[in-house]
């Protein structure tokens, strides 16, 4: 028998992660969403994973787009990280700039262009695996997520 939701959550908090960004475009339409579920899947090919919620907002823009941006937030980007995950906050001016098409977020550590090569219902979420097209990072210090809560590298 599996172990309640709750006590699953819990005991995964204690795995440390990094935070992203997962944006895509619909038309004229920007979506972000803040992704914990994110794994590097494979070298080569390049791919990653994300899991998405499917009662997710977000879940229906990826199921209508080919392609996916990845930011890897900076240490000192906390508030979009609560913005894109539900929380939203007034931003001054859009924090989106361009990469290989895609929107990604500014001044993130990292950024991937990702294509959509394969999507898997698994339980509650869809897992959309990405090939990474484009990567760009910086040597900024990243934000980190552990037991519900955000932190800094020291």
């Amino acid at each position: 028998m599996p172990i309640p939701p709750l006590e699953f959550r819990q005991t995964l908090g204690h795995w440390p992660s990094g935070v992203t960004v997962v944006t895509m475009r619909q038309g004229d339409t920007t979506h972000g969403i803040t992704v914990s579920a994110f794994s590097s899947l494979s070298l080569e090919p390049p791919l990653v994973g994300i899991a998405i919620a499917r009662k997710a907002r977000s879940h229906g823009f990826l199921q209508r787009v080919e392609r996916f941006g990845v930011s890897v937030l900076r240490e000192d980007q906390r508030g979009l990280s609560e913005h894109f995950a539900g929380r939203p906050s007034e931003l001054e001016g859009s924090p989106f700039e361009e990469y290989e098409g895609l929107p990604v977020l500014r001044g993130a550590v990292a950024h991937l262009a990702c294509d959509i090569v394969q999507s898997v219902d698994v339980g509650d979420h869809t897992l959309y695996v990405g090939r990474i097209e484009a990567a760009s990072v910086s040597d900024e210090a990243p934000l980190v997520y552990h037991r519900g809560g955000y932190h800094r590298l020291s």
